[in-house]
């Protein structure tokens, strides 16, 4: 049995890097745009804009207050409405995507943040737009940042595909609740373990050299 359960591994990996990519990269191309409206919309930026301001982060904070796994069974109906099926590493990657966009969207708004302010105001002396700023002064000023806030984002995301595993999404932590816990099968849990250990060390070693290659100072 620990031997079949192991042949499965490699299939199990694949479908937690797919869940967690095509999660990752949908949920940048909405939270990155996000996050700079957070921030430019705020008091005293760019694009002030009180009302709209707030509104957007009450729905950023509600979204981000619900748990992953009560988000993945609430949304079911829409879910099954998008992909056609509440079950399986498609379905999985529905609720990754509600549940990352709030989180990158919050990160990417605190990395912008970071970013002096007299670099701002210095563009708005020469007479820079507000795309121009955000687009010349203020993503390049934060890109290592907020690529180490997207890394840390990545392994939040296995962690949640693990956890939707558990509810028929497959992956690592399919495998390892189907076939090691239901089974009483403490290697095959070990095993998963082990992947999952190298698979964040990897994701967070590229993540910081990145980062680091990034950073001009």
């Amino acid at each position: 049995m620990f031997s079949d359960a192991l042949l499965l591994l490699p299939k199990a990996l694949g479908e937690t890097v797919y869940m967690v990519g095509v999660s990752m990269v949908i949920a940048s191309a909405i939270g990155i745009p996000l996050g700079v409206l957070l921030l430019a919309t705020g008091k005293n930026q760019i694009l002030e804009l009180g009302i709209a301001n707030k509104t957007l982060s009450a729905v950023v904070n509600c979204v981000r207050s619900i748990p992953f796994i009560i988000l993945m069974v609430a949304i079911i109906p829409f879910t099954r409405l998008v992909v056609g099926s509440s079950i399986g590493t498609t379905a999985a990657i529905v609720p990754l995507i509600i549940a990352s966009i709030p989180l990158i969207g919050r990160l990417v708004e605190t990395s912008l943040r970071e970013v002096p302010y007299g670099l701002v105001e210095a563009a708005l002396s020469m007479g820079a737009t507000p795309y121009q700023i955000i687009r010349r002064v203020l993503l390049p000023e934060a890109m290592p940042s907020i690529v180490s806030q997207l890394t840390t984002v990545i392994i939040v995301l296995i962690g949640e595909s693990a956890m939707a595993g558990a509810v028929g999404g497959g992956g690592l932590g399919d495998l390892a609740i189907r076939y090691g816990y239901q089974r009483f099968n403490p290697e095959v849990m070990l095993a998963t373990v082990i992947v999952l250990i190298v698979l964040v060390q990897m994701i967070q070693l590229l993540g910081n050299l990145l980062a680091k290659k990034l950073n001009k100072k």
